[in-house]
């Protein structure tokens, strides 16, 4: 059987149109004569979604019970039974209600694909798994219903559903999306411009990724190499040297020409590790790549040209950026064509720019001969070759016959090879020349003369200088690979030991600073801001001289500078310092963008108070005092007479109105005191029954709505009398809003604490959102505008942690939600209240 095909229709946001495209789409099939059924199409009571679907064949909804509820879910056996060649399936990441085959509606989807019912579906941004954490950043509300990535992924086709931010608050407004009493609330959260924007963006983003691994996809299955110019990919070849900044500004302008365009570094390490950049310079360079917008690759390989142009093609590359070579134009000529020549002959169609700088070489410039072996090894060479040299003279001057002019030849090649592996280059020319001196003097007629009388004697001593340069060259070329090995595993060593002091949680700029210190064996390090020291380490003197020697100044970054005092450093210590300014400068940045986005996060939360203040105050204000200006407009009317029980009943809705503003306001202003810290708390002993009391009188709740649970002999807590009484009030009214089949409040001691409990068996809270039930101006995600301003549990948990309380939550067994009040205790028991005897 073949599997059905997926497609969905993706949106940014609720209300831009998904299930309304879907609908349209099957009935431009069903026209088509397609056999197409609607399996689930929630209209969310809008009359345009309900039109379209009008006239569609629907499978009636499964009917199940659920705590006491009646809930309609897709009736999976039976569009499997009516096997329709197109089903629509609306809201792919729902949850479905437990007792049915699946969890997830989209494993439903996938039981129809396996069938060979190909399935419309939709779902928004927010739903798909691996941006949800990124949503909750935007957004602050964690979705418990996602749908992986791969169900998307496999689909044959992702359809965007677009609508611009501005247009969709305006639907929002017109009450086109959400009933009027929910408006508000939605403007003013989740349906902010500002979320709006970013959810767009990402379902942009998402789908134009999508789009370039289909592509890929495509090119790979078909074996296609070359370049596609779908959008520009520029790629920059680094080197680690100066010019690399000149290539990655050039680079990240022509990738800024066109809409879309890529900008990637890549730096080719060679596969034996012992050619390499300058650290410091590369590490500058990547944070220079990440301040542009790119991403940095680094890839190994022995054949440069090659490894640049593999990875260019790998990423689908358009322009390839390539610095002019640094070599002297003598090495030029002498080693072939450099890796820019290379790669212009190996690119292929992707268009290669060789950008000029200053580091580029633009005259001759003879080699340099200088040697890599130490002094001590250099004068260990002269010493070998002028012991070696006469002693060998004298063995071979003893053996000396006319047959013996060929191995007494062979011998003193092997000395100047000899030398040149002591001691080099220098040694060995000299090896040579006295050499071929001591051969003319001693073995060649006329004997102890120096005479060239052939000329096969200055060609034999020509032959020997050039056999004692390729000697010690190779020789030097060996010692110079050695001491770069040994300086790179060192740097390696001490990086590494940096990174992991703070990796291990120690401070990154104090854990720099004290490693710097370490490594280069000074007497105290220091970084200094603006003449404060800001980390330092190790005894400084009263006072330093800028120009003495042992006193070092590198800068970090624009204002800091990293001071070293003890010894004179060395060029190849000074190498080594600029990888870890370059480390002392990320660090830096990284801390000012966290205090930057510290302050950031506090005016936040405090603009999103504000916000919801104000969204609040303009809705849950607003009937009360509408109420209340009619009734008394009435009442002042002349034109109307009213009866008494007319005037009482206008009187009572101006009273209760009043009533209802005074507990709002009052209410505001508390969580004002909490937030600002200034609530008065004025602890005592208090008997718990005392408290309860007063709060069932104030809700008017009695023995049908709330079941007491208290014992005969009373717990005495230390609390604020009237603090505890709103406390109990808003847990047993918010209790009673969700379960009003009835409540349990119970009293218990265990360890020096009362524990009272608000018992309620209504839907209960997801445990990942009982975070929110606590925040100011949350109602369960905002979705109710008709309960208050969303004031009760939060001003509940902080009045509690004013008296030294905790407010905590539980699932209540069988279903529902259990409010935990504990309070320490603060005096033997006394006698028993009231209310204490009746509840026993």
């Amino acid at each position: 059987m073949t599997r059905g095909q997926l497609r969905v229709f993706l949106g940014a946001a609720p209300g831009v149109g998904k299930t309304y495209a879907m609908l349209e789409e099957g009935r431009r099939l069903r026209d088509e004569g397609s056999d197409v059924v609607v399996a689930l199409v929630e209209t969310h009571g809008r009359a345009g979604t309900a039109a379209v679907a009008e006239g569609l064949e629907t499978i009636p909804r499964a009917v199940l019970r659920h705590r006491g509820l009646e809930l309609q879910e897709m009736d999976l056996p039976a569009v499997l039974a009516r096997a329709p060649e197109y089903a629509l399936v609306d809201e792919l990441a729902h949850t479905n209600v437990p007792g049915l085959a699946h969890e997830k509606r989209w494993q439903d989807v996938q039981a129809l694909l396996d069938a060979g019912i190909n399935v419309l579906s939709t779902v928004n941004i927010q739903h798909i798994d691996s941006l949800n954490d990124v949503i909750e950043q935007i957004t602050g509300t964690l979705q418990a219903e996602t749908v992986p990535d791969a169900v998307l992924r496999g689909a044959e086709q992702v359809e965007l559903v677009d609508l611009t931010p501005q247009s969709l608050r305006g639907r929002l407004a017109d009450g086109v999306i959400y009933p009027a009493e929910r408006v508000d609330a939605a403007l003013s959260n989740y349906f902010r411009l500002g979320n709006l924007t970013a959810l767009r963006e990402l379902a942009l983003l998402w789908l134009a990724d999508e789009v370039d691994s289909a592509l890929n996809r495509y090119r790979e299955e078909h074996g296609i190499s070359r370049k596609w110019e779908a959008r520009e990919r520029v790629v920059v070849a680094l080197t680690g040297g100066p010019e690399g900044r000149t290539l990655l500004r050039r680079g990240a302008r022509i990738a800024a020409r066109s809409a879309g365009g890529k900008l990637l570094a890549v730096h080719v390490s060679g596969a034996d590790g012992l050619r390499g950049p300058e650290p410091g310079e590369l590490a500058s360079q990547r944070l220079l790549v990440e301040k542009l917008g790119g991403s940095f690759h680094q890839v190994v390989g022995n054949d440069i040209p090659r490894a640049l142009v593999d990875f260019a093609r790998s990423v689908n590359a358009t322009q390839l950026v390539v610095g002019v070579s640094r070599r002297p134009r003598i090495a030029a000529l002498l080693s072939g064509p450099g890796i820019g020549a290379t790669v212009i002959r190996e690119s292929g169609d992707i268009d290669v720019h060789m950008v000029s700088h200053s580091a580029a070489a633009r005259t001759l410039v003879l080699p340099h001969f200088g040697s890599a072996l130490s002094v001590r090894r250099r004068l260990l060479g002269f010493g070998f070759a002028l012991v070696g040299g006469p002693l060998l003279t004298a063995g071979l001057v003893a053996a000396r016959s006319a047959e013996t002019i060929t191995g007494d030849v062979l011998s003193y090649q092997l000395l100047v090879i000899l030398v040149a592996l002591v001691g080099g280059i220098w040694p060995a020319l000299f090896a040579a020349l006295l050499s071929g001196l001591t051969l003319d003097f001693f073995f060649i007629s006329p004997l102890y003369t120096v005479t060239v009388a052939t000329p096969s004697h200055m060609l034999a001593l020509g032959l020997y200088i050039v056999n004692a340069m390729l000697v010690s060259y190779v020789v030097d070329a060996a010692a110079r690979r050695a001491r770069t090995a040994r300086r790179s595993a060192s740097e390696s060593e001490l990086l590494a030991s940096v990174a992991g002091s703070v990796l291990r949680g120690e401070d990154a700029l104090g854990a720099l600073v004290s490693r710097t210190r370490e490594a280069f064996n000074v007497s105290a390090a220091r970084m200094r801001s603006e003449g404060e020291d800001l980390y330092a380490d190790g005894d400084w003197p009263a006072s330093v001289a800028p120009d003495d020697p042992a006193f070092t100044r590198i800068p970090v970054g624009e204002r800091c500078f990293l001071d070293l005092w003890g010894r004179e450093l060395a060029a190849s210590d000074r190498r080594l310092l600029a990888v870890i300014t370059a480390q002392m400068e990320a660090a830096l940045e990284h801390r000012e963008l966290t205090e930057t986005a510290r302050g950031l996060g506090s005016l936040a939360e405090a603009d999103k108070v504000r916000t919801a203040l104000l969204a609040a105050v303009g809705h849950d204000l607003r009937r009360p005092l509408t109420a209340a200006t009619a009734a008394v407009t009435s009442l002042r009317a002349t034109d109307v007479t009213w009866s008494e029980q007319d005037r009482n009943e206008l009187l009572a809705t101006a009273e209760e109105s009043l009533a209802s503003l005074s507990g709002l306001v009052t209410s505001l202003l508390d969580v004002s005191r909490l937030q600002a810290g200034v609530v008065g708390v004025s602890l005592e002993p208090v008997n718990v029954a005392d408290a309860v009391l007063p709060a069932l009188e104030e809700l008017e709740l009695g023995p049908a709505e709330v079941e007491l649970e208290i014992p005969a002999a009373p717990r005495v807590v230390l609390a604020d009398p009237v603090l505890l009484q709103r406390v109990l009030v808003n847990l047993l009214a918010n209790a009673v809003r969700f379960s009003p089949d009835g409540i349990v409040l119970s009293v218990s001691e265990f360890a020096g604490r009362v524990e009272i409990r608000v018992i309620d068996s209504g839907p209960g809270v997801p445990e990942q959102r009982r975070g929110e039930i606590f925040v100011p101006f949350q109602r369960l995600g905002d979705i109710d505008n008709s309960t208050g301003l969303g004031l009760g549990l939060a001003l509940a948990k902080g009045f509690t942690e004013g008296m030294g309380g905790t407010l905590d939550t539980e699932d209540t067994p069988g279903g529902g939600l259990t409010m935990v009040l504990s309070l320490p205790v603060a005096a033997p028991r006394v006698p028993a209240s009231g209310l204490s005897e009746v509840a026993g």
